[in-house]
């Protein structure tokens, strides 16, 4: 089970460090091109929403991607800074024919990204992902609208009501979450502006924090993957709870009352063990990834329940759901996809479904968010500055053969090359942590001497 590897394409759409290959503003132009003309079909005006997160690279993206979907003969309305579940969202509501975030999610202000959505407010198939390549790599020029049928672009008003109004919707009208204390790190990202409006307009007490972008300082020392400064704010302010969410707002990451980290797959435990009470819960299982904490899967057989593990990716999961009839997913790293809600992961929604637990069990985090012991578990990254296929590599090949029998049937092993950033995951689990750190150890040792 492992995630296909495209020539542009990776776990999340297409990302890499700005002005640098892929992305450029002429690579961004040949995508908006690209996916214009092979979704251009009939003779009505065709739409497209864009969104984008507060990088200072986003100005120049958002201008290339708009020529090239302008220039296939799609009309392009702009959102400015909104979160990638909005765009999703609006793609749906605004009968758009594609909807286009530009972000690259939790990763360093340098990098950035485009991430594509289709007419269901769902990311590509790799079927599509691969057509589109095939059309990036051409001379696009002469397929493209005549002078009069060339698209026009317009900015959106009134989105982040929308928003709101959306999410709002998403916590039981009968509900309140007054009296709640929340702190709130929105990354300096796409969700700085509706996520501390939404939480205080459902009566939380809000303090907020990673809310004041520079188009340089999102995701720095914050956010999702970062959550030292929110475990501090928490403490001092004596808060119940502490939400951070990534760059895009697409993933979260709680911190209870304790300053302890709660991560995605905790979160789905809570979800599934609620919806299956109240009787919400679609079908008999839930999905998962094959990072998913062995824990989660044992804490879900327990209550008759499956655990289905596909390849790293928000897609992956959302496929996997509508095919098994599910309506909750996620993974480890706070990508939580309620498709009762949303057709993509949620970091918002899924933490307002979290605060509904909180007052309906009248617990606090810290007793809620425990439902489960997680199976020790260690990942590390091995980054690499060429593009060779490492795992290939015959010493890679039986040095990993060698760790998957020492772990036999007391652990799982996964060894995988990041679809969002130049390293290569090892990850290892099992319920003898001392094998599951020689393993990790000795993989990473025999991939760093070939990495460099």
């Amino acid at each position: 089970m492992v995630n296909k590897i495209h020539k542009y394409f990776g776990t999340d759409g297409i990302r890499g460090y700005v002005n640098r290959s892929p992305m450029t503003a002429e690579t961004a132009m040949k995508i908006g091109m690209a996916v214009g003309l092979l979704f251009r079909c009939g003779s009505h005006r065709h739409r497209v929403v864009l969104g984008k997160d507060t990088r200072l690279s986003g100005y120049m993206l958002e201008n290339a991607v708009v020529s090239g979907f302008t220039a296939s003969g799609m009309d392009v309305y702009l959102l400015g800074s909104v979160p990638t579940p909005a765009v999703a969202m609006l793609t749906r509501s605004l009968r758009a024919d594609i909807g286009v975030m530009i972000s690259a999610s939790h990763n360093a202000y340098h990098d950035n990204g485009i991430k594509l959505f289709g007419p269901e407010g769902t990311k590509f198939s790799d079927e599509t992902e691969e057509k589109i390549e095939a059309l990036i790599d051409q001379d696009l020029t002469r397929k493209m609208a005549d002078s009069a049928r060339i698209g026009r672009a317009k900015r959106i008003e009134g989105i982040y009501d929308r928003y709101i109004e959306f999410a709002k919707r998403t916590v039981p009208r009968n509900l309140s979450l007054d009296g709640l204390r929340v702190v709130i790190d929105c990354a300096n990202g796409a969700a700085y502006k509706v996520a501390p409006a939404i939480l205080w307009e459902l009566g939380v007490d809000v303090i907020s924090i990673g809310v004041e972008p520079n188009g340089m300082n999102i995701n720095a020392k914050c956010g999702s993957t970062h959550t030292k400064q929110l475990e501090k704010k928490v403490r001092e302010t004596h808060a119940d709870i502490g939400i951070a969410l990534d760059g895009d707002a697409d993933r979260v990451i709680i911190v209870d009352e304790k300053s302890n980290i709660i991560d995605g797959d905790q979160l789905i435990a809570v979800v599934s063990q609620f919806w299956k009470e109240k009787g919400l819960l679609s079908g008999d299982g839930v999905v998962g990834t094959i990072m998913s904490n062995l824990g989660l899967e044992r804490f879900l057989s327990s209550m008759g329940l499956s655990l289905t593990r596909t390849p790293v990716g928000d897609r992956y999961i959302v496929e996997c759901m509508r095919k098994n009839d599910f309506n909750i997913g996620g993974e480890q790293s706070g990508h939580i996809v309620l498709s009762d809600y949303a057709p993509t992961s949620d970091g918002l929604v899924a933490a307002l479904q979290l605060l509904a637990i909180v007052k309906s069990w009248d617990k606090s985090v810290s007793e809620i968010c425990g439902r489960f012991e997680p199976v020790p578990q260690i990942l590390k990254n091995v980054h690499y500055s060429r593009k060779d296929d490492f795992l290939k590599d015959e010493q890679v090949i039986e040095v990993i053969s060698d760790a998957r029998n020492r772990l036999e049937n007391k652990g799982r092993l996964v060894v995988r090359r990041s679809g969002t950033e130049p390293v290569i995951r090892v990850m290892a689990e099992g319920d003898d942590k001392e094998i599951i750190e020689t393993v990790v150890n000795d993989i990473c040792n025999s991939l760093t001497k070939k990495c460099f």
